[in-house]
């Protein structure tokens, strides 16, 4: 356990990781609420660890962030009647309160950081919310990645998003945003639009970018985008239908503010049969893995330039 940070909790394998400067990929705690059992949480793990990097999964607990929870931690916030959502705002006061929390995108990558860790998986990213026009109703995720560096992993924006005013955030934000393997910015449950990504095939050339964006622009994330499976996609014209029917019914009655996200999932989970279930766990399993991938080639980078300067 790291003793010199007051907020911190580091478990003993992704301390030693750090040290030895071997590669490490933080995960959020937020998916575990959902989960049914500890199947899930564990076989990201566990794809994290066969790409060849050290899985650390962050949660609140006790006053403390923990940084690489063990099975029993990850029950215990699995299992728990009531956990707090953890986003970056809420550190904090969660912290402060002692009880569980279970980190968003923005609150995990914000201890990942602190602890040392270079990238971090997960399934789809917040962003610009349909109609934010009006709403202004934005992601704290899109901010916290002007704030943070880090190499973020995902299947893009979550489809229920405006993908293309969450691209034109990141643009205005000097936010790098890559495909890979893709021109095409993904769409969480669907593979691509018409949105035009950078592409990258190699990860070590990926790894070379994110550490020269590092050293030139300071601290902000990179995106590493990685579109679903095709076995798995989902029709994009059929999510765009199922969300354009929910949004009308959320305006008919009255559904406003933080009630509107999950209704329009389910509204998709319902129009495509229950199809996005096994794609969101094809993006978990994907994402985790390219993680690992990129963390294997960032450490393997940075020895390269150690030995450079000898």
């Amino acid at each position: 356990m790291d003793g010199t940070d007051p907020f911190l909790d580091v478990s003993e394998e992704v301390a030693t990781a750090l040290a030895e400067e071997r590669p490490v990929v933080a995960l959020e705690s937020s998916l575990i609420t959902a989960s049914p059992s500890l199947e899930l949480p564990l076989a990201i793990e566990k794809s994290v660890r066969d790409a060849g990097a050290v899985p650390a999964t962050i949660g609140v607990a006790g006053g403390r962030l923990l940084v690489g929870m063990d099975s029993e931690q990850i029950e215990r916030i699995r299992s728990a009647a009531h956990v707090q959502k953890v986003s970056a705002r809420e550190l904090g006061a969660a912290l402060a309160g002692g009880g569980l929390g279970a980190t968003t995108v923005a609150g995990t990558i914000v201890a990942a950081e602190r602890a040392g860790i270079e990238v971090f998986a997960t399934a789809g990213i917040g962003g610009v919310h349909r109609g934010a026009q009006q709403t202004f109703d934005i992601s704290p995720d899109l901010l916290q990645f002007t704030r943070t560096r880090m190499t973020v992993v995902s299947a893009g924006a979550k489809s229920i998003l405006d993908a293309r005013l969450t691209a034109e955030y990141l643009e205005t934000a000097g936010v790098p945003v890559f495909g890979y393997g893709t021109d095409r910015l993904p769409r969480f449950y669907v593979r691509g639009g018409d949105i035009p990504v950078a592409r990258i095939d190699d990860l070590h050339a990926a790894a070379r970018a994110i550490r020269a964006h590092w050293l030139l622009n300071g601290r902000s994330a990179v995106l590493l985008t990685v579109p679903v499976d095709e076995a798995e996609a989902v029709d994009a014209t059929l999510v765009e239908e199922a969300i354009a029917g929910a949004l009308a019914e959320a305006e008919r009655t009255g559904i406003t503010g933080n009630k509107v996200s999950p209704f329009l999932m389910r509204a998709v989970s319902r129009a495509t049969a229950g199809r996005t279930a096994a794609a969101g766990r094809s993006i978990l399993l994907s994402t985790a893995r390219v993680a690992g991938e990129v963390a294997v080639a960032l450490a393997a980078e940075r020895a390269g330039a150690v030995r450079a300067q000898r």
